[in-house]
């Protein structure tokens, strides 16, 4: 082989590690009582760091879903056919009780150990997510139907991933969509022309156009429609109990950014039957239930996604050589992979400590209820929107080899913009503060922050700030502001109490004090990078 031909100073591929070995993870796994689930989780992160995970990803990317409207014959089906390997991960991802598992176990914890799952498969790939949240949080609202739920939650909770188009109770296991948005109308769901028609049986017909519809191959589908009452959430089947195809047809499928593996559709409803969840009229209030429990998974996948870059930019920084030595070695990368580490500890942390409200929440502890409103809107708002400037960093650590999609950096590139805009973007997530603070949420939230206080000056100073800030008023013009600072102390507050001292150390340094930079790699002097770093555990 001529000498041009050797392959020198290459990376080796990161395969066979345990992505669940995450100090963050684990800790915080323990703290809100689930370790018992502990041993289930390293063998999914072994999985999920192994060599056919990662392809099971790279294949459901590289061949994305397509459309047949109609068979040969032109009959109407309305099917979307998956490559393979999104099957391979959907059947794991339920299998491990990812998706509606945890609202039928007892245990202390299950929704903990459910989001420490959900986070680490999220990092094998993450598109396929879409209709394993979706199954997770559609339970809540479909609650206000007791009939319904009885029906179908077994079902929904069953760790068999079962496709296919068959009448519901037929299948050993469903998954679960949702159909709000509207080309005229967007996040201002109010706006909706979907018309539903009560029917002297008590079903409804449902006739309009949805503009999102994601994972339209689900079984169920939560629709927002105008009944006579008013905006009204239904239930719609995508086979009916008879065995005949609903009236749901697909339009097309999105050509989106990234999340490529999801197919994300545009629905028309001719006459499609549907019962009613709910009050007429109440249908907002029906399926914020599912939306809140949808930007839970936001978060998470906005964590998850942090953690995946930060593991693949240490990776690469150890075993890459440039300029006399490694890269990790070099004092300015040095500060840059710390950075990257601490933003993604935050993340993690305060993912579950959501997840630890969601648990207490729903055992009936009114206090940790108030804190997961205030506290969820203002973690959309924030961990989302930093995914996207994390994932561009850290592909930035590898070079021009994060820019080639071997890497798999610009898949994560592609998808980290998602989660800040699904489920309401910024705006959206803002004005939702606004909304929880008027509901009486404040108390509870800053309870939270002054569980640290004394314990570092920095965040002290940065609560107060908070606290005069609040009592000034918030309003629209400033409720970003507002709301990045909730979200810097609530982290502040969790990582002083529980995180690892050199992390909080740094996080305050850099995130609440002084006037250090705003990219990343700006940490102030002093902090002890190579300690942060080594949290990261991977080499």
């Amino acid at each position: 082989m001529p000498a041009t031909h050797v392959v020198t100073n290459q990376v080796p591929p990161l395969v066979g590690h345990d992505v669940a070995a995450d100090a963050a993870l684990l800790d915080g796994l323990h703290r809100y009582d689930a370790g018992w689930g502990e041993a289930d989780l390293h063998e999914l992160g072994r999985l999920a760091g192994g060599e056919q995970a990662q392809e099971w990803g790279r294949l459901a990317n590289a061949y994305p879903p397509v459309l047949r409207t109609h068979d040969r014959y032109g009959n109407r089906i309305d099917e979307v056919e998956y490559h393979p390997a999104y099957h391979e991960l959907m059947t794991v991802a339920v299998g491990h009780g990812m998706h509606a598992a945890a609202w039928r176990d007892s245990r202390p914890g299950a929704h903990v150990a459910r989001t420490a799952a959900f986070y680490t498969w999220s990092q094998a790939e993450a598109g396929h997510g879409c209709p394993i949240s979706m199954t997770y949080a559609v339970v809540p609202a479909l609650r206000h139907n007791a009939e319904l739920a009885a029906r179908y939650e077994p079902l929904l909770a069953t760790r068999v991933y079962d496709p296919g188009p068959r009448p519901p109770e037929t299948k050993r296991g469903l998954t679960a969509g949702m159909s709000m948005t509207e080309k005229q109308g967007g996040s201002d769901v109010r706006a909706n022309t979907t018309r539903a028609v009560r029917q002297a049986d008590g079903t409804y017909l449902l006739t309009g156009h949805k503009w999102f519809t994601s994972a339209p191959m689900c079984d169920l589908f939560l629709v927002l429609a105008q009944a006579p009452g008013g905006l009204s959430c239904f239930l719609l089947p995508r086979v009916l109990p008879d065995g005949t195809r609903n009236r749901m047809h697909l339009q097309r499928l999105k050509d989106k950014l990234g999340n490529r593996s999801n197919a994300s559709s545009e629905v028309e409803y001719d006459e499609a039957v549907a019962w009613l969840v709910g009050e007429e009229g109440h249908g907002v209030r029906t399926i914020i239930q599912m939306v809140n429990m949808t930007r839970l998974d936001c978060v998470i996948g906005a964590a998850a996604g942090m953690r995946l870059g930060v593991v693949q930019a240490v990776h690469h920084t150890t075993h890459r050589q440039a300029f006399g030595g490694y890269l990790v070695d070099a004092p300015l990368m040095a500060s840059v992979l710390a950075d990257l580490a601490i933003e993604s500890e935050a993340a993690t942390m305060l993912m579950m400590r959501l997840a630890g409200a969601t648990d207490r929440a729903f055992a009936g502890d009114e206090s940790e209820a108030a804190f997961r409103r205030l506290g969820l809107a203002v973690s959309k708002y924030w961990v989302c929107k930093r995914a996207a400037t994390h994932a561009n960093e850290a592909l930035e650590c590898l070079g021009g080899n994060g820019y080639v999609e071997d890497s798999g950096m610009p898949r994560l590139y592609r998808d980290a913009p998602l989660n800040s805009i699904w489920e309401g973007s910024g705006n959206v997530a803002a004005l939702d503060v606004l909304r929880a603070m008027a509901s009486g949420g404040t108390e509870a939230f800053m309870a939270e922050l002054d569980a640290a206080a004394g314990a570092d000056a920095r965040l002290d100073a940065a609560v107060a700030d908070l606290r005069k800030r609040l009592a000034e008023g918030p309003d629209q013009a400033s409720a970003r502001r507002l709301v990045e600072r909730m979200a810097l102390t609530l982290q502040g507050s969790l990582l002083v109490r529980h995180g690892h001292p050199a992390v909080a150390d740094a996080f305050c340094a850099s995130r609440l004090d002084g006037d250090w930079g705003v990219a990343f790699g700006t940490l102030p002097s002093g902090v002890d990078t190579a300690a942060i770093i080594a949290r990261v555990g991977v080499k």
